[in-house]
């Protein structure tokens, strides 16, 4: 199908999805905010219009209740220190521009000292009005009735409303895995189209990398929409409809987010490598021939079917894993005879009359293909985290239904090379060759 025709549809589906949230964002906010001032209306020591009550409410709720409730506090907590820092100073001078420029720097000085963040200005705000009403005890009451009503309201409308986000991101897991494995065969037809007798063309190979580079932007992404669904999850009494089941689906989509970005910077890797490969103008170059594009081929094919399978491994958790592991299992051994048929004919061998053999790019691709094999197995033993959220594995596991163990992604380990000669006398066994280092630092992004 026509790229052009394709774009549309990409475009009439994300406005699909945005649609309906934000018809339910400005009704949930609606709500709130009407019901803000209708109970304002009812308390004796409010003003007369409590206007400020919905405007505290709309201000106060967040898309968590665990964020609703921490800008419920800095908006209390900001309110009344400018109120009382305006009564006690009205009580004791008149209204005049240096005291009002004072009063300011000190409302200030105090909000950072409150440590407010984004609240800090409410307290100069109220401090202002305050005080240009000449500290009233009407208005200074009213104010903080108004702010506490608004407040409670938006707390009511952050426990009514607030949704569980995990959903949205066991979706955005999903769709990165489908990308990356969707790269992965888009690159293993291509391979398999060149005709033979010819060699890849440096411009499409290149830009094979500049798609495994843009995988960087879709990764922030889905770490921000798993950031989303843990702050949904803290606090929400939604949580008590499925207890322990929450945190395993965190911690699991989590860990498939840790796997599936090492496996974009493997793939990056693997990509600049056969960039280099199709620059080298030798017959030794690997995807020079014809039978190794075909194995190459093969392999980036079955490794794609092992990301999809880890994918919905992981997404379906905490559920019962057992034929979603098999199925993964099935995939990465696939994978793994078609890397060792790869890897016979990788194997670094002299070049005829003396000429390069290109057994570093040899090299590079089979251990960077290792890599991405090796990273989806899963260890249903352990929890493996980003450093700084790592939790207690005693309490994760007492979360867990009786035999249930969650996927980790697996340390990198040396690739499996063909067996060289043991007679040092010999010339193959003198080649023998090191695997390297990533072809080029550039092209590796440091896991957050």
């Amino acid at each position: 199908m026509p790229a052009s025709l394709v774009r549309p549809a990409k475009q009439l589906m994300v406005v699909r999805k945005r649609t309906q949230p934000a018809a339910v964002y400005v009704a949930r906010l609606t709500a709130t905010a009407t019901f803000a001032y209708l109970i304002a209306l009812l308390v004796p020591d409010g003003t007369a219009r409590p206007v400020l009550a919905p405007l505290t409410a709309l201000l106060v709720l967040q898309a968590s209740l665990f964020q609703t409730i921490r800008s419920a506090m800095r908006k209390v907590v900001a309110v009344t220190a400018g109120v009382l820092v305006a009564v006690t100073v009205s009580a004791f001078v008149g209204f005049s521009w240096w005291l009002l420029a004072l009063l300011i720097a000190g409302a200030l000085t105090l909000g950072y000292l409150l440590r407010l963040g984004d609240d800090l200005l409410e307290v100069p705000i109220s401090a202002m009005l305050i005080f240009a009403s000449a500290g009233e005890h009407a208005a200074a009451s009213g104010r903080v009735v108004d702010t506490l009503v608004g407040s409670a309201a938006g707390l009511a409308g952050g426990l009514a409303f607030a949704p569980l986000r995990v959903q949205s991101a066991r979706e955005a897991v999903g769709e990165l895995a489908n990308r990356l494995a969707g790269q992965l065969d888009k690159m293993a037809a291509d391979l398999a189209d060149i005709p033979a007798g010819e060699a890849p063309d440096p411009a499409r190979v290149a830009e094979w990398l500049d798609q495994t580079r843009a995988l960087r932007g879709e990764i922030e992404n889905v770490d921000d929409t798993l950031r989303q669904a843990e702050d949904s999850s803290r606090l929400n009494p939604r949580t008590l409809r499925t207890p322990g089941a929450l945190p395993v689906a965190e911690v699991a989509l989590r860990g498939g987010l840790e796997t599936l970005e090492h496996a974009a910077v493997t793939l990056r890797g693997l990509t600049r490598s056969m960039l280099d490969s199709s620059r080298t103008a030798t017959e030794a170059s690997p995807v020079r021939d014809e039978q190794t594009r075909g194995r190459l081929a093969s392999v980036l094919t079955q490794l794609g079917q092992a990301i999809r399978a880890y994918s919905r491994l992981v997404q379906t958790l905490p559920s019962d894993p057992e034929p979603l592991e098999s199925e993964l299992t099935a995939a990465l051994e696939d994978a793994h005879r078609q890397q060792d048929l790869l890897a016979d004919i990788l194997e670094p061998r002299t070049a005829p009359e003396g000429g390069a053999s290109e057994w570093p790019i040899r090299g590079e691709i089979l251990a960077h293909i290792d890599r991405l094999r090796t990273g989806l197995q899963v260890d249903l033993g352990e929890i493996a985290l980003p450093p700084g959220r790592r939790r207690q594995p005693g309490k994760i596991r007492a979360l867990l239904p009786a035999g249930l163990r969650l996927p980790r992604p697996q340390v990198r380990r040396r690739p499996r090379v063909a067996e060289q000669p043991q007679d040092p006398e010999s010339p193959q066994a003198q080649e023998q060759p090191q695997v390297p280092k990533e072809s080029d630092p550039r092209d590796i992004t440091p896991t957050r």
